[in-house]
């Protein structure tokens, strides 16, 4: 059945740059964008900025600018960061246009034709110093719940509690310093407690959309319980205040003085403004799409610090003002690096402009962190290590070396077409349909976690079915022996037939890169879609380089950090060597770069691996190598290395070794750690020496 749904990420605040929270709740939503659209659905991916509010006012008023100054030069940089990260928005606008402030002011004289607005004069903190009342994030002070001090005037972060700023326990304007007094002002209030929006948000909290999936993960919803409040069997839950007093940026209440709606009350409405923009441009009738009966499905990725506006305050404002009501919350947690909380003093910032400028691929990060997303809202950590590893291992050591090394085999032998026999193409097709269609629901289910491990898992086993067939070694023989040849084929064809599956797989999460292996590898005119997966590949171009490792330096460059360079320790190294060689000595070593094709241990060997290396020109050779106890050799499949291959072979009781890898070691460390020597990137098998 094909879906109509309506995307939209949490609006950022328009007074500072996109931080890497912003990036991987984009990114997050992506995915699920580019899966779905994979499925032919229509998707409507819509953001805005949020941009009225007290910070902006304050913040342009403290640089001598207008706040539409201020907005401005926040919002018109935004494209570099959706193009940078591959981020695909149908439309990005602000709560600043008409089309919002015109919605807005519908919403409020809906909700007050349905009795559910009313005012009435209340106290609240006014700092005599600023001359203004303050709003509740510029009151500070004592959780009257859990006594967590310097604590916002409306929640609490360290519990969690939704409480007045008349609870909070020594209150102060964090604005000047200055302890607020009380003054009265009419306010307007939107009745959250009416039975009828309680009967509704009951239904609404436990419900499903059409899809029989819940409107809320059950986590969240057992939180939206506790704040329902249920105490004697009846519902407890507090009026929502939607008005400020001037001075205020914001859209002015109608038939009022002074009057401004609360920015959270016009800050979701921009949901819906941008997307009557795009409407408009695109000759899309908004009225009718958005209507409550409407088969269009509205689905928010927010962060679960905004839960409480938009699992209560929003659901009943769509409801009440006669709109589409969401069909669905996607709730994430928050981001940190290497289990600390983002601060750029303590170099545990991670600038997502500063990702892009340093030169690193977009795509790394997107994998890395759908690996962490799972549909829940439990915080995810961005680990520098784990980070490069999982990169190296899976992008580089796993994808792109099924590729790489399958396809060379075809394009030279058989002029890159595929080739399947009877026996093989039926269970083949099949393979490949389950594992993408398990895909498929993965992605649409948010766990994106899982999905990938499958992908790799899929990866992984036909990595190892391609070494058990030695491909390598049927090559030197298929001269003279036509079913080798058929072997051959058939082994190479099998394993690009999987890789194109893994890149089906993938192109939620890489865009690019799999863009790239559907029109240059495979000859597709478009974009992957899981369809496609029901088709087996039968000829491919040739194979390109796809994505480069993560040299460690970069990372350096990423994160801000203290100079410790005074603090290493340079161990004195003896450069003299009276026993020197002349350039005619080096010129007899016939040193190459090799690509490990295979490597594995040897039984009873404490120290010894077996090499299988390519070292161009269709040549393998068999090296041991004593680095046992320094490398996990699964790890080192599909890297580059230096070896010397015009060294007099030696037998050995395990085989004959044909030649000697190059490693660095120090006497001095008492661990005996071995490093392999490595190309920098761009160099191929068979590359001399020099």
């Amino acid at each position: 059945m094909q879906r109509t749904i309506f995307v939209t990420t949490a609006l950022p605040y328009a007074n500072g740059e996109l931080h890497i929270g912003h990036i991987m709740e984009y990114i997050q939503a992506d995915i699920w964008v580019r899966s779905m659209r994979m499925s032919k659905h229509t998707v409507y991916f819509i953001g805005a900025d949020d941009a009225h509010g007290a910070p902006i006012m304050l913040k342009a008023e403290k640089e001598g600018i207008t706040p539409e100054e201020l907005v401005k030069r926040y919002t018109t940089n935004r494209q570099q960061y959706f193009k940078g990260f591959y981020i695909s928005f149908d439309h990005w606008d602000t709560t600043l246009s008409k089309e919002n402030k015109d919605l807005s002011c519908k919403f409020y004289k809906e909700l007050k034709k349905q009795g559910l607005i009313y005012s009435k004069f209340i106290d609240q903190f006014y700092d005599p110093m600023k001359d203004m009342f303050l709003s509740d994030r510029y009151i500070r002070g004592t959780c009257p719940e859990c006594n967590a001090n310097d604590q916002y005037g409306d929640s609490c972060e360290k519990c969690g509690s939704v409480y007045s700023p008349m609870d909070l326990i020594n209150p102060y304007s964090s604005l000047t310093g200055e302890k607020p007094i009380i003054k009265s002002s009419e306010h307007f209030f939107f009745k959250l407690s009416d039975p009828k929006c309680v009967n509704f948000l009951e239904t609404w909290v436990h419900g499903k959309n059409r899809h029989g999936q819940l409107h809320l993960q059950e986590e969240v919803s057992s939180k939206i319980k506790e704040w329902l409040n249920i105490v004697d069997n009846k519902i407890l839950i507090k009026d929502w205040d939607i008005s400020r007093d001037a001075p205020y940026f914001g859209i002015e209440i109608p038939d009022t003085k002074d009057k401004f709606f609360y920015v959270w009350l016009d800050a979701p409405i921009g949901y819906l403004s941008s997307f009557k923009i795009y409407c408009e441009k695109n000759n899309i009738n908004f009225d009718e799409i958005i209507k409550p009966d409407s088969n269009i499905e509205q689905i928010h990725f927010i962060g679960k610090d905004i839960t409480y506006f938009h699992a209560l305050f929003w659901p009943a404002m769509t409801n009440f003002a006669m709109y589409k009501v969401p069909d669905r919350l996607n709730v994430h947690g928050f981001i940190t690096i290497n289990n600390e909380k983002m601060s750029k003093s303590r170099g545990t910032g991670l600038s997502p402009l500063k990702y892009l400028n340093i030169g690193m691929n977009p795509e790394w990060l997107r994998y890395y962190l759908a690996t962490k997303l799972n549909g829940t809202i439990a915080d995810i950590d961005f680990n520098k290590k784990d980070f490069i590893n999982r990169i190296n291992s899976d992008l580089v050591g796993k994808f792109a070396n099924l590729a790489s090394r399958s396809s060379k085999f075809i394009n030279e032998y058989f002029q890159g077409i595929l080739y399947y026999d009877d026996n093989t193409k039926l269970s083949l097709q099949n393979e490949i349909i389950n594992f993408i269609e398990k895909i498929k629901l993965l992605f649409e289910n948010h766990n994106y976690s899982k999905s990938l491990r499958e992908i790799m898992s899929f990866n992984d086993s036909a990595n190892k079915d391609f070494d058990k067939a030695k491909p390598w070694l049927i090559a030197k023989e298929i001269n003279f022996n036509q079913f080798l040849k058929n072997q051959l084929h058939l082994t190479c064809s099998i394993a690009l037939a999987k890789f194109r599956a893994i890149s089906i797989a993938l192109s939620p999460v890489l865009p690019n890169i799999s863009a790239n292996i559907a029109k240059n590898v495979f000859g597709n005119k478009n974009e992957f879609i899981w369809q496609d997966a029901h088709i087996l590949p039968y000829k491919i171009n040739h194979f390109k380089h796809l994505i480069n490792r993560i040299d460690e330096k970069i990372m350096e460059k990423l994160f801000d950090s203290n100079d410790t360079s005074d603090q290493k320790n340079h161990n004195d190294v003896n450069i003299i060597n009276n026993n020197y060689i002349t350039i005619e000595d080096v010129a007899k070593i016939d040193m190459r770069v090799a690509k490990i094709i295979d490597c594995h241990e040897i039984i009873n060997s404490e120290k010894m691996l077996s090499f299988t290396l390519d070292i161009g020109q269709n040549k393998y050779i068999t090296v041991f190598s004593g680095i046992k106890n320094s490398y996990d050799p699964e790890s080192l499949i599909g890297k580059f290395t230096i070896v010397i291959v015009n060294l007099q072979p030696r037998k050995m009781r395990f085989g004959i070794s044909e030649g000697m890898i190059l490693a660095a070691s120090d006497s001095n460390d008492k661990n005996d750690k071995i490093y392999l020597l490595e190309p920098h990137n761009g160099a191929y098998a068979g590359m001399k020496i020099k």
